[in-house]
């Protein structure tokens, strides 16, 4: 008589379904609370020091969940080189969506940051081979005119500031091609390790040659977020910082979980929820609230990206949107 324990049956797909929309929720609730923070910190500290003190904890955080999944030898890799792509596009990702926020409200920078998809599709024309159906382009020309209205060009000046959240779309969409392209051998936790570690990396070096400040003193915001010296964090700074960290780590482990427990069509969708939460954070910590501009580009932005997620997903396309916001933003 056997005295193994009985396997627990698996999840109904409902179940599942809900599990996966808990955890994706879960999710976006710590990567926006991340943003937050660091565009709250965007006054005093220079990007690369948040970034260094971040992925440091997250490297710690994120070694323990790759150990308790497999152990180390689960970072074993054969493709070195789509790591270091991946890690590339990430960090170039980051630097602009977060140069993006230090000027702009957060949930015009977030919504900005939704035109990936749109990217995605576009770029997998010429890239991947795909063929763009009349339906599809014009959702990416709609996502494209509401970033144009929200540069508000007929208001005298038009604010480039823009850009940099669209930067981060292009780098993160040209992320998902290149992941395509070779295919996603590893892990999710191990990926996210190796992009930590660049992140550190990155961050040590760029604070090294420009830490001091010498290229510190310009008026823009984005630019003195950039170049700005290092700075000791004492009290409840050091707590915000180490904070990002942890968000991170949550948020990546909850929108990885998410996706495996349920399938990308049922649950991708609910990433959108990142817009609403920017909107809430930005308005308890900063009254931002968007005009009639923002709003109108934001709807048109969300609801193009919604649209193309609909179009490939649901017609069973082999390389269809599979997830929006980055794992490691």
């Amino acid at each position: 008589m056997s005295h193994d324990a009985p396997r627990s049956a698996p999840l109904p797909r409902v179940h599942r379904v809900r599990l996966g929309i808990v955890c994706i929720f879960g999710g976006i609730l710590a990567l926006t609370l991340q943003d937050a923070l660091i565009k709250w910190l965007s006054v005093t500290f220079p990007l690369h020091e948040i970034t260094l003190v971040r992925s440091v904890v997250a490297v710690g955080i994120t070694l323990v969940i790759v150990y308790a999944e497999g152990g180390f030898v689960l970072l074993k890799t054969r493709r070195p080189a789509l790591h270091l792509a991946r890690s590339v596009l990430l960090i170039t990702a980051n630097i602009c969506f977060f140069m993006g926020v230090a000027s702009m409200p957060l949930a015009e920078a977030t919504a900005i940051f939704f035109l990936a998809p749109l990217f995605i599709t576009a770029l997998s024309v010429p890239l991947l081979g795909e063929r763009v159906g009349l339906r599809r382009w014009a959702a990416v020309l709609a996502g494209m005119a509401g970033m144009i209205v929200m540069l508000r060009p007929g208001q005298g000046t038009v604010d480039l500031v823009a850009l940099f959240p669209a930067g981060a779309a292009l780098a993160y969409a040209l992320l998902q091609i290149v992941t395509r392209r070779l295919g996603a051998t590893d892990r999710a936790s191990s990926m996210a390790l190796y992009v930590h570690l660049a992140f550190v990396i990155v961050s040590a070096a760029v604070g090294l040659v420009i830490g001091d400040g010498r290229f510190a003193g310009s008026d823009h915001p984005s630019l003195d977020f950039l170049l700005r010296a290092w700075f000791w964090p004492v009290g409840w700074e050091i707590a915000l910082l180490l904070g990002c960290g942890v968000l991170i780590s949550i948020g990546a482990y909850l929108l990885s979980q998410a996706y495996r427990v349920a399938q990308p069509a049922a649950v991708a969708p609910f990433e959108y929820t990142a817009l609403p939460l920017a909107l809430f954070w930005g308005a308890v910590l900063w009254g931002d609230w968007p005009d009639l501009a923002a709003m109108s580009g934001m709807l048109l932005i969300v609801g193009s990206g919604l649209y193309v997620f609909y179009r490939e997903t649901m017609q069973g396309r082999r390389n269809a949107i599979r997830r929006i916001l980055p794992r490691n933003r």
